[in-house]
C-alpha cells in the first residue's frame, strides 16, 4: 500500500503545481490584455509634446511578430518601414507633436531602410517642427541617420564610431581540410563573380569578389557621404580625413570636426527642447515615446495613399516578396515559392485591382523556386502591369524574379544583379571514415543510381552537374534579356557572372529602370492604369497571419536584453555559418542566391 500511496499522493501534488502554473499563465495574460485594453485607451497626447525615437525595436520589410529562440526576448513585434514612415507623416501633421528627439546608439537595418528612414526624417523636418539629436556614443549608422538633426549633440565624455565602412567574410576551407571533408563545387560559365561559394573553396577573398565588394562599399560610402555633407556642411575630403584618422574617438575631436554642434549631458537637453518649443521655463512639455506613437496609430494607418486607407480591398495591390528564396510554402523568414504564387495569382484574378507591384527585397535561394515565382509574374502581365520595387537587396534569384517586370525601381543602396548559379555537393565520406570509422558501401541496378553525400562524384556525374548548372545560367540571362528591353543576351552575360550591383550602378547598365522608392513604384503603377494620387486603394499579399496570444506577449518588455561579447561573436559565427551552408543543404541542388550581406551597425 505505501507505494500506491506514494504516488498517489505525488500525482496530486504534481496537478496542484501545474494547475497553478496554468492558473498564474491565465493571469498574467487577462492582466496584461487588460493593461493593454486600458493603455490605449488612455493613450492621449498632451499639448507640447515631442517624440522620442531610440529605435527599441525592429524594423522590417512589413509589420509582424517575432519569434526566437533568444530567451531574453523570445517574442518581440516588428514594424513595417512603410508604416513607420506613415506614422511619421502622421506626426508631421499631428499639431500637438511639435518635434522629434533622437536617441539613437545602433541601428539594425538594411541599407535602404536606413535611407528611407532618414529621407522621411527630412521631410518631417522640412514641416518646420524641429529634430534634436543626443546620444552618449554612436555607431556609424546611428550617426548617418541622427546626422539629419537640425542640431546634434554628444556626451561630454562620449564618441562617434566614424571610420568608413568594412566587410569581413569568413572563410572555412582550413576547417574543411582538417576535417577532411570534401566540398564539390559547380559554378555556371565564367561565374567567377559568384562569391557564396568561396567560403568553402579559398582561405581568403578571390580578386573578382574582392573588386565587386569594394566598389560596393566605395558606392555606398559616397552616398552616405554626400548625405552627411549635405545636412552637416563638411566637405568629403574633410569626412574622408576624419575616417582616415579617427578624429572622432573622443568628444572634443567630434565637435572640433563639426560632427555634432555641442557636447552636453542629458539633463540640459530639456532647455533645449524648451527653446525648441519656445515655451518658458513653468510651461511643462511632455515626452511620449516613438514606439508607443507608433503602436497606438499603427492599426488606424496601415499605410496610407490618397484619401482612403484600405485593407481588405483595392485598386493597386503590393505582393511582398521577402527573405531567401525555397520551394513550397513560406517559413521562417523565407519566401515560398507556393506562397508567392498563390498572393500573385490572387492579385491577377482580382478584377478590382487593376495593377500589381512587387516588393522584392531578397537575397535569391532556389533556382527552381524562382523560376516558378518568375512564371506567375509572365502570366500576371498578361493580364495587368507588373511593376518591381527593389529594397535593401534584390539580387541573384530576387532579380530573377523582377527582370520580366514592366518596370523595375530601385533604390541608391539597393544591392542587386548577382546573375548567377551555383551548386554545392558536400562529401562527408572520408570525414566520417577517418574521424569515426564508419565506412559506407553500395549496391546498385545502375551505373548512378546510389548517389549521395558519403561518395565523391565521378567525371560522369561531375559533368553532368555542371551541364545542369550552365543551362540554368544560361536560362537566367536569357529571360533577363527578354525582360530588359535593349539588353541582348550576350550583353545581360558581360554584366553578370555573378556581379553584383548598386542600385545606381544597375540604372546605369540596365538592369533597372529608375530609382525609387516604393512610393514612386505605387504612384507609377497607378498612372499607368489611370488612377490618380488620391484615388490609390492599397491592398496587400501574401496575408499576415498574426496569432493574438503572441500578439498580446509581444507588448511585454522583457528586462533584460544585453548579451556579452561572447555570446554576441557565437551567435555571428553561427548565423554567418548558417547562411553559407544552408543552401548546400536543401530540398534544391542549384541555387542562385546572393554571396554576402552588408548591414550598417
Amino acid at each position: 500500500m505505501r507505494p500506491f500511496w506514494r504516488s498517489f499522493w505525488a500525482s496530486i501534488f504534481a496537478y496542484i503545481v501545474l494547475s497553478a502554473f496554468v492558473v498564474l499563465i491565465i493571469n498574467v495574460v487577462i492582466f496584461s490584455l487588460a493593461g493593454t485594453l486600458i493603455e490605449s485607451k488612455e493613450f492621449k497626447i498632451s499639448k507640447n509634446s515631442y517624440l522620442e525615437m531610440n529605435l527599441d525595436f525592429n524594423i522590417q520589410e512589413r509589420s509582424g511578430i517575432e519569434t526566437s529562440n533568444n530567451l531574453q526576448n523570445p517574442i518581440s513585434k516588428s514594424y513595417g518601414i512603410h508604416e513607420v514612415i506613415s506614422i511619421l507623416e502622421k506626426a508631421e501633421n499631428d499639431e500637438e507633436i511639435k518635434g522629434i528627439v533622437l536617441k539613437i546608439s545602433k541601428v539594425n537595418m538594411g541599407l535602404s531602410t536606413i535611407d528611407n528612414l532618414r529621407n522621411a526624417l527630412k521631410d518631417f523636418k522640412k514641416s518646420g517642427k524641429f529634430i534634436v539629436g543626443y546620444e552618449e556614443n554612436f555607431s556609424l549608422g546611428a550617426y548617418y541617420l541622427s546626422s539629419v538633426s537640425e542640431n546634434l549633440y554628444l556626451y561630454p565624455e562620449g564618441m562617434i564610431d566614424f571610420r568608413g565602412l568594412g566587410s569581413e567574410l569568413m572563410f572555412f576551407k582550413k576547417a574543411i581540410d582538417k576535417l577532411d571533408l570534401d566540398v564539390q563545387i559547380i559554378r555556371g560559365k565564367e561565374n567567377k563573380f559568384k562569391g557564396a561559394v568561396e567560403p568553402f573553396m579559398y582561405e581568403k577573398m578571390s580578386s573578382e569578389n574582392r573588386i565587386q565588394i569594394q566598389n560596393l562599399l566605395d558606392d555606398v560610402w559616397l552616398n552616405m557621404t554626400n548625405n552627411i555633407k549635405e545636412s552637416r556642411n563638411i566637405s568629403l575630403e574633410k569626412l574622408n580625413l576624419i575616417a582616415d584618422s579617427i578624429y572622432s574617438y573622443n568628444a572634443i575631436g567630434c565637435q572640433h570636426q563639426n560632427l555634432v554642434d555641442g557636447l552636453i549631458y542629458e539633463d540640459q537637453l530639456d532647455s533645449i527642447i524648451r527653446m525648441k518649443m519656445k515655451i518658458d521655463e513653468d510651461q511643462d512639455f511632455h515626452k511620449v515615446s516613438f514606439k508607443k506613437y507608433l503602436q497606438n496609430n499603427s492599426v488606424k494607418t496601415p499605410l496610407v495613399f490618397g484619401k482612403e486607407i484600405v485593407n481588405k480591398t483595392g485598386n493597386i495591390a503590393i505582393v511582398y516578396a521577402v527573405g531567401d528564396i525555397i520551394s513550397g510554402e513560406s517559413n521562417n523568414g523565407s519566401m515560398g515559392s507556393k506562397t508567392i504564387v498563390k498572393a500573385v495569382n490572387k492579385a491577377k484574378n482580382d478584377s478590382s485591382i487593376k495593377a500589381v507591384v512587387l516588393r522584392v527585397n531578397s537575397p535569391g535561394g532556389s533556382a527552381l523556386a524562382s523560376d516558378v515565382i518568375w512564371r506567375s509574374i509572365e502570366k500576371t502581365k498578361e493580364v495587368k502591369p507588373v511593376i518591381v520595387s527593389m529594397g535593401d537587396v534584390a539580387a541573384s534569384g530576387g532579380y530573377y524574379i523582377s527582370c520580366g517586370a514592366d518596370r523595375i525601381f530601385a533604390e541608391p543602396n539597393t544591392i542587386t544583379g548577382s546573375i548567377g548559379v551555383f551548386g554545392m555537393i558536400p562529401n562527408f565520406g572520408k570525414m566520417m571514415e577517418n574521424k569515426i570509422g564508419i565506412t559506407f558501401d553500395r549496391v546498385e541496378t545502375n551505373e548512378h543510381a546510389a548517389f549521395s553525400m558519403f561518395g565523391e562524384l565521378d567525371k560522369k556525374e561531375l559533368s553532368t552537374f555542371q551541364k545542369g548548372v550552365d543551362e540554368i545560367y544560361d536560362t537566367f540571362i536569357s529571360k533577363v534579356a527578354n525582360g530588359r528591353d535593349g539588353l541582348k543576351k550576350s550583353d545581360v552575360h558581360q554584366i553578370a557572372k555573378g556581379r553584383v550591383w548598386s542600385g545606381k550602378e544597375a540604372l546605369n547598365i540596365q538592369l533597372i529602370d529608375e530609382i525609387g522608392t516604393l512610393n514612386s513604384a505605387i504612384i507609377y503603377a497607378a498612372n499607368k492604369v489611370g488612377i490618380n494620387e488620391d484615388g490609390i486603394q492599397i491592398i496587400q499579399f501574401p496575408k499576415v497571419k498574426n496569432d493574438e496570444l503572441l500578439e498580446l506577449l509581444s507588448s511585454i518588455e522583457f528586462q533584460s536584453k544585453s548579451q556579452n561579447e561572447i555570446s554576441e561573436l557565437i551567435k555571428n559565427i553561427n548565423n554567418k555559418f548558417n547562411k553559407s551552408v544552408k543552401s548546400s543543404v536543401g530540398k534544391d541542388k542549384f541555387q542562385t542566391i546572393f554571396p554576402f550581406e552588408i548591414r550598417i551597425f
